[in-house]
C-alpha cells in the first residue's frame, strides 16, 4: 500500500512532466487527453487502495514515513485510514471525470497545455491534503491547491474573473496563514508535527490556554475553507466566475479540506479546547444554514437570477450542516459530518456539471436565459437536473439525505459539557433551513424544467437546448449512481469511517 500512496501523487506529476516534454503544437493537441489517462490512472490507484484496505482496522495504513527536515522534526509522512479515505475517493473520482469532460469541452481563451498542468497540479494537492500525516506536510498540499484555481478562475473564468480569482486567493491565503501559526503553536510544547503522535498525546502536552489560541489560529483557516459564515463572500464570485471543472472541483473537494481540517486536526489535536468553540462552530453553521437559503431564494426570484452562483450560495448552507455536526462533539456528528461532505461533493460536482452544459449550450447561466420547459426540450437533461435537486434538497433515499438528518441528531444530544438546550434550539432552526432548501430548489425545477416553453421575447436562448451528449452521459452517470448508493445503503459511507471516528473521538 505504500506504494500505491505514493503513486497516487507522482502519476500526475509524471503527466505535468510529460506534457511539458512533449514539443509544443503536440502537447496542445493531446493535452486534455493525456490529462484523462493521467486522472484514470490514479482513480484506478486509488480503487485498488480501497480494495487493499483492512476495514478492521482503525489506523492509519499503508504509511510512508521519511525523515524529511531533521533540523524542523519535519518528516514527509503519508498514511490513509477510515476519515480519509472516502475523501480520496471523491478527490480521484471528481479529478477523472474533470479531465475526461475536458477531452470534448475544455474551456476556451488558454493554452490547453497549462489548463491540464494546473488540474493536475490541484489534483496532488487536493489528495496529498488528505494523505498528509504531518503537520507541515499538510499545510504544504493545502497551499498547492491554491494558485492552480487562482489561475483556472482568472485565465478560464467568465464575467468578472480577475476580481473573483484575487478574493478567493487573498481569502484562502490569509486563513492558511493563520492557519500555520496555530501549527507552531501546538510545536512549541509538543515537539512535534506528527498527527498520529499529537492526536495521542497533545492533551497532555499542551496547556489549556495554548490550546484555546492553537485552536481558535488552526480552526479560522479551515473557516476560511469550508467556507464559514461570515467568511464565505469570496465563495459565490469564485463560484459565478469559475470555469465548469474549476466549479466542480471547488465544490466537490477544495471545500472539504476545511471541514476535514476540523475532523482530522482541529479537535482531536486540541480536545481540551475543542468543547469551548464547539458551540460557536454550530451556531455560524446554522446562521449559514440559514443564510445559504434566503440568499438563493432571492436568487430565484430575480428575472437575472444566476444558477451557478445559487449553487454557491447552496453550498453554505449545506456545510452549515457539517460544521453542524462537527461542533456537536461526538461520534454521530463527525460520521455526519464526513458522510455529509462526501454526499456533497457527488452532489454539487453534478449540478455544477449539469449548469456548465447548459452554459455551452446557451451561452449563459442567467434563469432568464436558460429559460423553460426543459422537460420538453430536453427531457432527459431536464429529468437529470430535477434528481440533482432532489438530491440536494435532501430526499430521502438520495445521498444528501443521511448526513443532514444524522447532524440534526448529533444536535439533539451534543457530547459532554454542552448545553443541550441550546443544541436543540440550533437543531431546530437548522430543521427550517431543510424547508427553505426544498422552497428554493422546487422553485428552480419548476421554473427551468416545468411549464410551457417560453417565447422568443421571454427567452432568448431557449430554443437551442439540446439534449445530452454521449460525453456528458458518460460523465456524470457515476454520480448519479454513487447518490443513489450512498443513499439507498449508507453503511457504505458510514461503515467506513465509523470505526475510526470512534478512536479519533476517545479523547475529546
Amino acid at each position: 500500500m505504500n506504494a500505491l500512496l505514493l503513486a497516487t501523487l507522482l502519476v500526475p506529476l509524471a503527466g505535468i512532466a510529460v506534457l511539458y516534454l512533449i514539443p509544443g503544437a503536440t502537447a496542445e493537441r493531446v493535452a486534455t487527453r493525456l490529462g484523462f489517462y493521467a486522472g484514470a490512472v490514479v482513480l484506478a490507484l486509488t480503487i485498488a487502495l480501497a480494495c487493499l484496505f483492512d476495514y478492521t482496522k482503525t489506523g492509519y495504513q499503508g504509511r510512508v514515513d521519511w525523515n524529511w527536515v531533521p533540523a524542523l522534526h519535519i518528516r514527509f509522512q503519508l498514511g490513509v485510514d477510515g476519515i480519509s479515505l472516502p475523501l480520496v475517493l471523491l478527490t480521484a473520482l471528481l479529478s477523472a471525470l474533470c479531465f475526461f469532460y475536458s477531452i470534448r469541452h475544455a474551456p476556451e481563451g488558454g493554452s490547453q497545455k497549462a489548463y491540464t498542468a494546473l488540474l493536475l497540479t490541484l489534483e496532488i494537492g487536493m489528495l496529498g491534503t488528505f494523505l498528509a500525516a504531518d503537520l507541515i506536510l499538510f499545510f504544504i498540499f493545502f497551499e498547492i491547491v491554491l494558485l492552480p484555481m487562482w489561475a483556472l478562475i482568472a485565465t478560464w473564468g467568465s464575467g468578472d474573473a480577475k476580481a473573483a480569482a484575487t478574493k478567493f486567493i487573498l481569502y484562502t491565503l490569509l486563513g492558511s496563514a493563520v492557519m500555520v501559526v496555530g501549527f507552531l503553536v501546538v510545536f512549541a510544547y509538543t515537539d512535534s508535527f506528527d498527527l498520529a503522535w499529537l492526536t495521542a498525546h497533545a492533551r497532555t502536552d499542551v496547556p489549556k490556554g495554548a490550546a484555546l489560541t492553537a485552536f481558535a489560529l488552526i480552526g479560522l483557516g479551515f473557516a476560511v475553507k469550508t467556507p464559514m459564515f461570515p467568511l464565505h463572500t469570496w465563495l459565490p464570485d469564485a463560484h459565478t466566475a469559475a470555469p465548469t471543472t474549476g466549479s466542480v472541483l471547488l465544490a466537490g473537494v477544495l471545500l472539504k479540506m476545511g471541514t476535514y481540517g476540523f475532523v482530522r486536526i482541529a479537535v482531536p489535536v486540541l480536545p481540551q479546547a475543542a468543547p469551548t468553540y464547539a458551540p460557536a462552530l454550530a451556531a455560524f453553521g446554522v446562521v449559514g444554514v440559514i443564510y445559504g437559503s434566503l440568499a438563493c431564494l432571492a436568487i430565484v426570484r430575480k428575472p437575472d437570477g444566476d444558477l451557478k452562483r445559487l449553487i454557491a450560495y447552496s453550498s453554505i448552507g449545506h456545510m452549515g450542516f457539517v460544521l453542524l455536526g462537527i461542533g456537536s462533539l461526538t461520534t454521530v456528528g463527525m460520521n455526519a459530518a464526513l458522510f455529509a461532505s462526501v454526499a456533497h461533493g457527488l452532489i454539487t460536482g453534478l449540478l455544477f456539471f449539469l449548469v456548465g452544459g447548459l452554459k455551452v449550450r446557451l451561452h449563459s447561466a442567467r434563469l432568464d436565459d436558460i429559460g423553460r420547459a426543459l422537460y420538453r426540450k430536453a427531457p432527459k437533461y431536464g429529468v437529470l437536473l430535477a434528481f440533482a435537486a432532489m438530491a440536494s434538497l435532501g430526499l430521502p433515499g438520495l445521498a444528501g439525505f443521511w448526513g443532514e438528518v444524522l447532524a440534526l441528531f448529533s444536535a439533539i444530544r451534543p457530547g459532554s459539557g454542552l448545553t443541550q438546550g441550546s443544541y436543540i434550539a440550533m437543531a431546530a432552526i437548522a430543521a427550517a433551513g431543510l424547508v427553505l432548501t426544498a422552497t428554493y430548489l422546487l422553485a428552480v425545477v419548476r421554473r427551468v424544467c416545468m411549464g410551457p416553453p417560453a417565447t422568443a421575447g421571454e427567452s432568448a436562448g431557449d430554443s437551442t437546448v439540446t439534449e445530452l451528449t454521449a460525453v456528458e452521459t458518460a460523465t456524470w452517470t457515476p454520480l448519479v449512481l454513487l447518490t443513489l448508493a450512498t443513499g439507498l445503503w449508507p453503511a457504505l459511507l458510514l461503515g467506513i469511517t465509523n470505526p475510526a471516528v470512534r478512536v479519533l473521538m476517545k479523547g475529546v
